[in-house]
């Protein structure tokens, strides 16, 4: 009988141990499974034994890896250790010579020398795998040119060979696509390895020459089989009518649409694959910073939306022959077929674009951008050319400057049409467009920056137009005339000075509002011209230049002023405030325009050296686009403002020549009246100043009327005083009545400009303060001042600032009260 085996106590087994019988022995049924699960334990045993083995091994074969280094290392140091020599006393001696030689010139050589072989290597890797991908390359294109040459030979071409060249073409793309990614990483990391890369391109870019027109040729070849082009009619334009054209591409289906789809990808990614290549090449993104001026558009059209038009441009060159002397049908016919077949190209080719991950690519913009360059190209080679010839021949006359006008007109109507029908749709801002007319697109105005000679001749054939405009207005004499304020309008310049805003404020003639109608219209139509820096050009060509010769009509009024013995008279009083009027209000205008954000950019590229510009230093111009055009103007407002405040002045000076030089009328002791009149002969310069002066209110604007006046003011304050002061004047206390009834009588001519005209004749003032001091308060004042005791705070208390102590002095000396002799 057998002793059965004891059960150890479940409490003295392992957590884990209880976990594994419980999850294997959870009812009475799973003891019947303890054999298996015994044997599966003990081969899992074996196993964990075997593994233990092959790792004791390994651990062994690693101590003796490092025992032999460690002895490696100890050899080395052995070997250090027989360049140490010592001396008797124990004191280490290193031979240093041979370490240093060691480091500085054995180390350095050996790692330069594995950096050439490390060099060598990457070199003769990179040109291998690049001389398989080429021959790849080859091999491809070697295909399809021998498909399509065996086509051609028989004169056939069926869907299939359609689609083994297609294959034939993928493969060759794909092995230039590994291609440039190799290059693409040579250009970054080994740039130095030019004559790879040139080898490398030289051989990419002689299979592209013959791949590519093989490619489009194909590609013609589907779009024959759809049915493009359609048939174009154009008599319904001529009759002023317009029918949709129908689209082929809307209609195709089934193997024809897949054929096409497969062929536009193919193009798609040929065009691509070249245009990073160029990238590469030519670095395009840097010298776009570098010179701004250069590029004049950005070409948005596809290779495969160029095919669909060119295949219509050949339907429309024999409608183009029968209307080159009637532009705006051409124009017309090509917008047409623009605007009929937009929408079904959109539909069936930006799908296809997105595809091939073109991105950034709009299948409605490169549409209109192909239709543009096909009538660009005709419009330069043609219609231009014929313009130019007929402007030549007849040295500039009327018809052929208005059929050149007419043209761009039409020109400039095409773009805004184009960008109209770019737009449509879109959920994108019209200022969000670049300025060259087309968002992205080539302009039909790039005509002009190609050809800088035809640039020229259209600012001449602006100016011209303009100034012959200018010349018809000048001879209306409404022109010419300013709004004349009313006497009963007496208003002060200091509530209207800072509201000055339209060409009523200034009082300016009708004729300076025409001028910036007609210039801001020439840079309105410049405004197409995709590149700024030829705006800049047409602007300084044109507008700039048709504003100086408004300027020049301006100052011309000065030379026809009518002088009556060195005086202005009121005809040429009016005739100077309108021209200072017009003056003052371009200025305005001119600063108005220089806020804009485009002349802001302009201004930037003249300061940055782009192009030349002009470049003042005067603090009063500010650095503005318009800054030689306001400089002139400033300049031309101070001339006239002098002219008319010099002539005020010497009429004042010559008229009141008697009254000055008789010094009697101040000297004589007769008893004072209380109604004391205005001497006789200051009646008429004061009648004089208050004239002129109403006229010059009446026409003038307001500031410079506020500058006028407070000059003539000034001027006449200085003349009379130093007059009075010079001829050593003897006042007695009558005659300081008299001079102050007549100084007062002076001060009301002002008085409607001001409310204390008196602040204006700051030394009259003064002087009449001096002169109605009583006998008391003269002698203690002139005793101060023959002391020199607090002489300024004595004449300050007296209200008298701007005479200095000696000329105050000379006046009370020359006073004469009643008890002196």
């Amino acid at each position: 009988m057998e002793v059965p085996m004891a059960l150890p106590d479940p409490s003295s087994l392992s957590p884990g141990l209880l976990g594994f019988l419980d999850d294997h022995f959870k009812t009475l049924p799973d003891l019947t499974s303890a054999s298996s699960l015994a044997a599966k334990l003990r081969s899992d045993c074996c196993d964990s034994e075997g593994d233990l083995i092959d790792l004791k091994t390994k651990l062994s074969s690693l101590l003796s890896l490092w025992t032999s280094l460690s002895n490696d290392v100890s050899d080395l140091l052995d070997r250090i250790d027989s360049d140490l020599c010592f001396s008797p006393d124990g004191y280490e001696e290193v031979d240093f010579g041979r370490v240093e030689r060691a480091l500085c010139v054995e180390l350095p050589l050996l790692a330069k020398e594995v950096r050439r072989v490390e060099t060598v290597r990457s070199y003769v890797e990179t040109a291998l795998r690049l001389e398989s991908l080429v021959g790849d390359l080859e091999d491809a294109a070697y295909s399809s040119l021998s498909q399509n040459m065996r086509a051609t030979l028989s004169n056939a071409s069926t869907p299939i060979d359609i689609g083994s060249k297609q294959e034939n073409l993928l493969l060759a793309i794909k092995a230039m696509k590994n291609i440039e990614e190799v290059l693409v990483r040579i250009t970054n990391c080994r740039p130095q390895w030019t004559h790879l890369l040139n080898a490398v391109d030289s051989r990419v870019d002689k299979t592209l020459c013959l791949l590519r027109p093989h490619a489009i040729m194909d590609h013609r070849t589907v779009l024959s089989s759809l049915g493009w082009p359609p048939q174009l009619s154009a008599s319904n334009l001529e009759n002023g009518k317009s029918s949709e054209l129908p689209n082929p591409l809307v209609l195709m289906q089934g193997d024809k649409k897949e054929m096409y789809a497969q062929s536009f990808l193919t193009l798609c990614s040929l065009q691509h694959l070249q245009a990073q290549r160029e990238a590469r090449q030519e670095d395009l993104n840097f010298t776009d910073i570098k010179e701004p001026c250069k590029k004049t558009y950005i070409d948005c059209s596809l290779w495969a939306t160029d095919e669909l038009v060119s295949a219509i441009s050949s339907s429309m060159d024999k409608h183009f022959s029968k209307w080159i002397d009637e532009p705006k049908f051409i124009f017309a016919l090509v917008y047409k077929v623009t605007r009929d077949f937009v929408e079904g190209v959109d539909d069936v080719l930006q799908p296809l674009i997105d595809k091939a991950r073109l991105v950034g690519r709009s299948a409605k913009e490169a549409w209109v951008s192909s239709m543009v360059k096909m009538l660009f190209k005709y419009l330069k080679t043609k219609c231009f050319s014929a313009f130019m010839d007929r402007y030549h021949n007849t040295g500039g006359d009327l018809d052929s400057t208005s059929s050149w006008l007419h043209l761009v007109d039409l020109i400039i109507t095409f773009d805004k049409r184009m960008r109209a029908i770019i737009i449509s749709g879109t959920p994108v801002m019209e200022s969000s467009l670049l300025p060259g007319g087309i968002s992205g697109t080539l302009s039909l105005l790039s005509m002009f920056c190609d050809l800088p000679d035809w640039l020229g001749i259209w600012s001449d054939i602006e100016l011209k137009d303009a100034e012959e405009k200018l010349k018809s207005e000048l001879d209306n004499e409404r022109a010419w005339k300013i709004d004349l304020k009313q006497e009963h309008e007496n208003f002060t310049v200091q509530d209207e000075l800072y509201l000055l805003s339209s060409r009523e404020d200034y009082r300016a003639p009708l004729i300076a509002e025409t001028v910036f109608k007609i210039a801001w219209t020439m840079m309105e139509r410049c405004q197409s011209l995709p590149n700024m820096c030829h705006q800049i050009q047409f602007i300084r060509s044109s507008t700039t230049k048709f504003l100086h010769t408004f300027f020049n009509t301006l100052h011309q009024c000065y030379y026809e002023t009518e002088w009556v013995e060195n005086f202005i008279d009121d005809n040429s009083l009016l005739r100077l405030s309108g021209a200072i009027n017009a003056a003052r209000y371009s200025e305005s205008i001119l600063h108005e325009w220089s806020e804009d954000i485009r002349f802001l950019e302009m201004k930037a590229l003249e300061d940055d050296g782009i192009i030349s510009g002009p470049l003042k230093d005067d603090s009063r111009v500010l650095r503005c686009f318009f800054a030689d055009e306001i400089e002139v103007l400033l300049n031309l407002e101070t001339d006239f403002v002098e002219e008319i405040v010099s002539s005020l002045l010497t009429e004042f000076d010559s008229l009141s020549s008697n009254y000055i030089q008789n010094k009697e009328q101040w000297i004589h002791h007769a008893s004072l009246d209380s109604n004391i009149s205005i001497s006789s002969d200051l009646i008429e310069p004061l009648d004089m100043l208050r004239n002129r002066l109403r006229v010059l209110n009446a026409s003038l604007n307001v500031k410079d009327f506020f500058d006028i006046w407070r000059c003539v003011a000034g001027g006449i304050d200085h003349f009379i005083f130093t007059s009075i002061l010079s001829s050593d004047v003897v006042f007695s206390v009558q005659g300081a009545h008299q001079f102050t009834a007549d100084m007062q009588a002076l001060f009301q001519v002002f008085k409607s400009f001001c409310p204390r005209p008196g602040a204006f004749f700051p030394c009259l003032s003064d002087l009449l303060k001096l002169l109605t001091l009583t006998s008391r308060e003269a002698k203690q004042l002139l005793e101060l001042l023959s002391k020199n005791e607090e002489e300024m705070e004595s004449q300050r208390r007296l209200g008298v600032h701007c005479v200095s102590s000696a000329q105050a002095e000379k006046v009370l000396k020359n006073l004469r009260f009643e008890n002196q002799c």
